[in-house]
């Protein structure tokens, strides 16, 4: 009998991880079945549990943003861990009791990059309606429920004969949905139907882009097949995305000192990462080590991500928005913050935020318990 469960087993241990929320006990749930699930068990899971999840995210950053449901002109949502049509997002926009008028965008193909390729979107959108003289008020969303294919990396493990070929997702990957507000000027400054204005915003969005690794294609992939998805990262991942967050980086920095209608925060030098804090997706040990290092970073930039990989592991796109959530938490913190997230393709997202306003409580357990909580407005 092969032993290579075993030596995931023992993968798991060195991960650096100590929980990952699951949305079924262990106990009960596909990952204690003497087969794996199929893809229609996996869509049907999702497509009531994931949902259901996304609407618990989606609720709370609701009520943060303090603005009514009625208000929101657009949805924003991703997924790699479903995909069905239509898609999930009409699902939970249906639970929300959003309207039929609201503008829909639903990403995929993107993978553990969609916390920060949301934001993205939503920022274009948001300047497109300003071009036009419009509102924006967009609710944006991230819902994975990765936990449901353990049972076929197991299975996996047991049939491989490679080591060298051997998945490693099993040990990384849990369930979490993580969602926030973006608004443009305009829909800041409308009141609602009731008088009341929505709160002083979390984050300034300043400066966003992305960039795809050449030739890369082939080293992180999430495929769709008959028993379920099949996760493909290569050893050479750590590599090719801690030399791409730093160009990245700068490419970005300087297209906002170079822009006159903004102004970008004062005191802080081109290509110093040092000088901001660091709400890195959380996509494994190595990922996050090497990274700290190519930019010069210490633990206390990366402390928000280095929380969430401990207590969470990888939850693909909603993992860094619980970063940035947690980083906000967690006291006045430097005042820019850097944002960013890499998926299939390879594919970096980055987004350049300024501070607001600060919360200085802790993050609420209950809201850690259940893992729904990511909110940005």
């Amino acid at each position: 009998m092969s032993t290579h469960p075993d030596k995931l087993l023992k993968i798991n241990r060195r991960t650096g991880i100590d929980a990952r929320p699951a949305i079924h006990p262990y106990e009960t749930g596909f990952g204690c079945e003497s087969e794996p699930p199929n893809i229609q068990d996996i869509d049907n899971c999702f497509r009531e549990h994931g949902v259901d999840l996304a609407v618990q995210a989606c609720h709370k950053a609701l009520a943060e943003w303090g603005g009514k449901p009625s208000a929101i002109t657009h949805t924003v949502a991703v997924t790699c861990t479903n995909q069905g049509n239509p898609g999930y997002d009409v699902l939970v926009n249906r639970k929300l009791g959003l309207g039929d008028q609201e503008e829909r965008l639903l990403l995929h193909g993107v993978g553990c990059a969609g916390g920060v390729a949301i934001m993205r979107a939503a920022s274009n959108i948001a300047l497109g309606a300003a071009a036009r003289g419009r509102p924006a008020r967009i609710l944006c969303y991230a819902c994975e429920l990765c936990t449901l294919t353990v049972r076929r990396e197991l299975a996996e493990a047991q049939a491989c004969t490679d080591m060298a070929r051997l998945g490693i997702a099993g040990a990384l990957f849990s369930d979490g949905a993580a969602a926030f507000v973006l608004c443009n000027d305009a829909g800041l400054l409308n009141r609602n139907n009731d008088g009341t204005n929505p709160q002083t915003p979390l984050f300034e969005v300043l400066e966003w882009g992305n960039v795809t690794i050449p030739d890369t294609v082939q080293e992180m992939r999430f495929l769709t097949k008959a028993g379920g998805f099949h996760a493909v990262i290569s050893h050479q991942v750590t590599e090719y995305i801690k030399k791409a967050i730093y160009p990245l980086f700068q490419q970005l920095w300087s297209s906002l000192r170079r822009d006159n209608s903004r102004q970008p925060p004062t005191g802080v030098s081109l290509g110093n990462p040092a000088e901001f804090d660091w709400a890195l997706h959380p996509g494994g040990k190595a990922i996050i080590e090497g990274a700290r290092e190519e930019l010069g970073l210490s633990d206390d930039h990366l402390r928000a991500t280095k929380e969430i990989y401990k207590t969470r592991g990888n939850s693909s796109s909603a993992s860094v928005l619980a970063v940035l959530d947690l980083l906000r938490r967690r006291g006045r913190g430097r005042e820019q913050v850097v944002a960013t997230s890499f998926g299939p393709g390879l594919v970096c997202e980055m987004v350049l935020l300024k501070r607001c306003r600060y919360v200085d409580q802790m993050v609420d357990e209950e809201l850690a318990a259940t893992y729904g909580h990511g909110q940005v407005v």
